[in-house]
């Protein structure tokens, strides 16, 4: 078997031990194999230099709309409202088979150059098995590990999950490989006929997880949560996207059933799911994965998730003491957290912690190295955990093993042909743009803009009727 070692690097194991100083991690086939100072290794073995860097396991991201990327961008000007119109109204139908094909292969390797070594496709814009075959190949052709979330966001949960095409797709291509998992993502409207339990019962007798976005504002409530769980679809395996607008009470039915929370900090605060809940998560205790939502607006890399995951969790805490004038002279929230629910917290989520999520002997060989000679932000690293948290970015990502497997070197991706990507995603935006029109299609990336006055300033204007808040 082929062996891989990184020398001299500072080792964040993410199993409960002390950042580890000048250690190796030695990798022989798909596996760790140790992990020590100045480790002996087999000939041949091929050294990777992490002198100065920070080795870390391979990221996890546990929702991402991944066919959508080759959008990347483009509704950076959005609201919820106007996502919601665009794919589920209006123009997600347009996209094609080979569109998707287009969006899963940049997503891919996107997710890869950053260290994300295993994504949740949550692939709600397969309307055919023709997509969802497309899907997958894209995939496939990426040499990460990933998880097709399948979902169809133009028909009912009950009415996709029940076509024979479904069942033969899920025959042929979720074979139960170690490179790729396999879930049902599909929301639930809180309608009391309970209209998706057929889609609940299909994912049971599948034996695959339910992946639900949940506590979305104006879309996803309660008694989504109520109804899942007196019906008994409420399970560890369940994964609970945003959860931005849930009460104590679904709160409480989610710990109670061990399902897990994935957090996409950018989406929430931005689009207006809700404030992202991290605050409220950990008050109840339930396990926390992050995720990146979508490349349509945000960033494709965890290092954006774990830095706007800090920041509004802490800064909820501080406005929250602000108002009883009151002070945080200490954060509840550690950097280490973070990083946590970023490696760990998704391998948990994904029924993965014996084997993904930290450096362990035995475990799979899925490793990030972080090292940037060339940028003055990556030394002194004094604080590991803090500076994974809040100073690197993907440029800083010198490279990345999944399964074993060399797939980053010197901050070029290796086995992933970049121009081939940039090509197929050429053609997919012409086609969108001639499917729209340039008028639809720019006034798509140009939302108006709401209408908005500037108060009265009462030491300018001798006749003041300006608001009189003290405070927003």
């Amino acid at each position: 078997m082929s062996s891989v070692v990184l020398r001299n690097g500072t080792v964040l194991t993410m199993d409960g031990r002390q950042p580890l100083v000048d250690h190796d991690v030695l990798v022989t086939g798909d596996r760790i194999a140790a992990i020590g100072p100045r480790l002996e290794v087999p000939e041949g073995t091929e050294e990777v230099d992490a002198t100065g860097g920070i080795v870390m396991p391979g990221m996890i991201d546990t929702h991402r709309h991944m066919w959508q990327t080759a959008m990347r961008g483009y509704g950076a000007d959005w609201t919820l409202t106007q996502y919601f119109v665009w794919y589920y109204l209006e123009w997600g139908k347009v996209f094609r088979p080979q569109d998707i094909h287009a969006g899963n292969l940049l997503g891919a390797a996107e997710a890869l150059d950053a260290g994300v070594t295993t994504t949740v496709d949550w692939s709600h814009g397969l309307q055919t098995t023709d997509h969802a075959d497309a899907a997958v190949d894209a995939l496939q052709a990426v040499p990460g590990r990933f998880v097709l979330a399948y979902g169809n966001i133009q028909d009912s949960p009950a009415a996709w999950t029940a076509t024979p095409e479904f069942r033969d797709f899920v025959s042929r291509r979720m074979t139960g490989g170690d490179m790729l998992g396999f879930q049902l993502a599909f929301d639930v409207t809180g309608d009391p006929s309970f209209p998706e339990k057929p889609a609940f019962e299909v994912a049971r007798e599948l034996g695959v997880p339910v992946t639900t976005h949940a506590g979305v504002w104006g879309a996803t409530n309660d008694d989504g949560i109520r109804l899942m769980h007196d019906n008994g679809f409420m399970t560890p395996e369940s994964i609970y996207v945003h959860a931005a607008t849930l009460s104590a009470d679904s709160y409480h039915r989610i710990a109670a059933t061990g399902g897990s929370i994935s957090v996409s900090t950018e989406s929430e605060q931005s689009a207006g799911q809700g404030y992202p809940p991290t605050w409220a998560i950990r008050e109840h205790g339930i396990p926390v994965s992050l995720s990146m939502d979508t490349s349509v607006w945000w960033s494709g890399d965890l290092f954006s998730a774990m830095r706007s995951t800090l920041g509004a969790d802490r800064a909820r805490e501080h406005m929250a003491a602000h108002a009883k004038n009151d002070t945080v002279t200490h954060a509840a929230l550690r950097a280490e957290q973070v990083v946590e629910w970023a490696t760990m917290g998704g391998a948990r989520a994904l029924g993965r912690a014996s084997d993904l999520g930290s450096l362990e002997v035995g475990k799979k060989a899925d490793i990030v190295l972080l090292r940037n000679e060339n940028s003055p932000v990556m030394f002194p690293i004094l604080n590991p955990y803090g500076h994974v948290a809040f100073q690197a970015q993907r440029s800083d990502v010198d490279t990345v093993l999944v399964d074993g497997r060399i797939v980053k070197r010197d901050h070029r991706l290796v086995g992933v042909d970049l121009g081939a990507i940039r090509s197929q995603v050429s053609n997919t935006v012409d086609h969108l743009r001639s499917q729209l029109g340039e008028e639809a299609w720019t006034k798509g990336m140009n939302p108006d803009v709401p209408e908005s006055k500037v108060l009265d300033n009462p030491y300018t204007y001798t006749e003041y009727r300006g608001d009189t808040r003290t405070s927003v």
